[in-house]
């Protein structure tokens, strides 16, 4: 159980920053292939920063999650 916890709280942690950096920073380059897709038009800026958005929101979820089992399991 410790390890779903540590799993848990890491994975909030990686989502979150990685997500924030995209999002707000829009450092753009931490989306796979995304220089690529926009020169040849498959993307756009919207693309990244949606994935950006569900990133932080997934990595909020994940340490949240986390701190609820440290605290109550």
């Amino acid at each position: 159980m410790l390890a779903l916890k540590i799993v848990a709280i890491l994975l909030g942690l990686a989502f979150g920053v990685f997500g924030y950096f995209i999002y707000f920073q829009k450092k753009y380059f931490l989306v796979n292939g995304f220089a690529e897709d926009v020169r040849s038009k498959k993307k756009t800026e919207r693309y990244a920063k949606t994935v950006g958005l569900v990133e932080v929101i997934l990595g909020i979820g994940c340490l949240l999650a986390g701190i609820a089992l440290m605290i109550f399991a």
